[in-house]
């Protein structure tokens, strides 16, 4: 069997930019890949990260927000920073074979009606989403 590339997505919280692309990527590239995620600092999966993930017929609802501690000294073919934040504090991972930084907004900053917060969580997760094909149309 082919080797299964090994990715973690950082972000500072691990609540929603992160956990959506660990969603998003598994969803997407099957069993190819061996995807993580995890936070500068670690807190829950965000509500409407898990509705907008929903709306796709993805369940991240069983993620945990784990802290980036917990992969230290692991090896990663891909480590994926999805914040300016995250960028600046991700420690080192001697071992990754490619570390990649794609900065999204972060929905929960978002204000207003609940409709108006899931619409940014949704354009957010839709930015991930474009991001991820292309990386695995890079990857094929």
């Amino acid at each position: 069997m082919a080797h299964k590339q090994r990715v973690l997505f950082v972000c500072t919280h691990n609540s929603a930019r992160s956990q959506m692309a660990e969603g998003l990527l598994r969803h997407l590239a099957g069993d190819r890949f061996e995807v993580h995620s995890a936070g500068t600092e670690s807190t829950r999966v965000n509500p409407y990260a898990i509705r907008a993930m929903a709306e796709r017929g993805i369940d991240i609802s069983q993620h945990t927000s784990d802290h980036i501690d917990r992969y230290m000294g692991q090896d990663f073919d891909v480590v994926i920073t999805v914040c300016d934040h995250a960028k600046e504090t991700c420690p080192y991972f001697p071992a990754t074979r490619e570390q990649l930084h794609w900065s999204f907004e972060d929905p929960s900053a978002a204000t207003g009606s609940d409709e108006e917060i899931l619409q940014a969580f949704r354009r957010i997760r839709d930015q991930i989403e474009a991001r991820i094909r292309d990386f695995l149309a890079q990857r094929t």
